[in-house]
C-alpha cells in the first residue's frame, strides 16, 4: 500500500484510495477495463501518475497490468480464493486471541457501535455501506488487537476477498453480516478465546461457503459513475 510522508495524500495517493475504496466496495468489478487516459480525466492529473496508482494497486494483486492492453481489476481464480480465505482464517484467528487477552471496555463498545452501524446499513438496505462496514468490522479488530502490520496485511486480505465475492457469490445470497459479527463481539467481550476464535472461524467458513463458480451477470457501470 502506498504511505504519505505528510497527512495530506499524494495525488498518486488519492487515486490509490479511490480505486481500492472502489474495489473493496464491489463498485468496480473484476475484470473491468482501467483506461489510464480516463482516469487522468477523472482525477486531472497526469497519466504518469495514473500509471504509478495502477503499478500499486497490481503490487497488491487488485489490478492486473496486460502488455499492450492496459490495466483491468484483477479476477481472482477459484484456488486464489481459497489461499486467501485460509490466509485470513489464520490471521484473524491470532488477532481475536490477541484482543481477547487485553480487551478494553472502550475496544468492545467501539465494536459493538461498529455492529450497530452495520445492522443500521442493512435495515436501510445501503449496500455499498454495508459493503464497507462489513470489511471495516475485521479491520477495527485488527487495530484494536494492537498490530499495524497484520492491520495492513488484513486490508490487502480484505479487499481481495471483495472481489473474490464479487465474482463468485450467487445473484441474491446476502452477506453474513451484523448478526455473525454480534456473535463474534459478544465472545470478545466474555474473553472466551476459543469461543471467539471458533467464532471468527464460523463466519469466514460461512463466507466461504456461499461462494461459486458463477459469475454476476451485472452489466458494466462507466469509471466516472463510479468514482465520482
Amino acid at each position: 500500500m502506498l504511505k504519505s510522508k505528510s497527512n495530506a495524500p499524494s495525488p498518486t495517493e488519492a487515486i490509490y484510495e479511490r480505486l481500492w475504496d472502489a474495489i473493496a466496495e464491489r463498485n468496480l468489478r473484476p475484470g473491468t477495463r482501467l483506461k489510464e487516459e480516463q482516469l487522468a480525466e477523472i482525477f486531472a492529473v497526469s497519466r504518469a501518475r495514473v500509471r504509478s496508482a495502477l503499478a500499486a494497486l497490481e503490487r497488491d494483486g487488485l489490478v492486473k497490468l496486460v502488455p499492450n492492453r492496459g490495466a483491468f481489476v484483477a479476477e481472482p481464480t477459484i484456488r486464489e480464493a481459497r489461499d486467501i480465505f485460509f490466509a485470513r482464517a489464520t490471521i484473524e484467528s491470532k488477532l481475536v486471541e490477541r484482543l481477547c487477552a487485553h480487551a478494553s471496555t472502550g475496544a468492545i463498545n467501539r465494536l459493538k457501535a461498529h455492529v450497530a452501524e452495520e445492522r443500521a446499513a442493512a435495515e436501510r438496505c445501503d449496500r455499498a455501506a454495508a459493503v464497507r462496514l462489513s470489511g471495516g468490522f475485521h479491520l477495527l479488530i485488527a487495530e484494536l488487537a494492537g498490530s499495524p502490520y497484520l492491520f495492513e496485511v488484513l486490508r490487502d486480505l480484505v479487499s481481495r476477498t471483495s472481489l473474490i465475492t464479487a465474482m463468485y457469490q450467487p445473484r441474491g445470497e446476502k452477506d453474513c453480516g451484523p448478526d455473525e459479527h454480534e456473535d463474534i463481539v459478544s465472545k470478545i467481550a466474555c474473553g472466551d478465546v476459543e469461543a471467539a476464535k471458533l467464532a471468527m472461524d464460523h463466519h469466514l467458513d460461512h463466507i466461504e461457503r456461499q461462494l461459486n463458480l458463477a459469475q454476476s451477470d451485472e452489466g458494466p457501470r462507466h469509471l466516472r459513475e463510479i468514482l465520482s
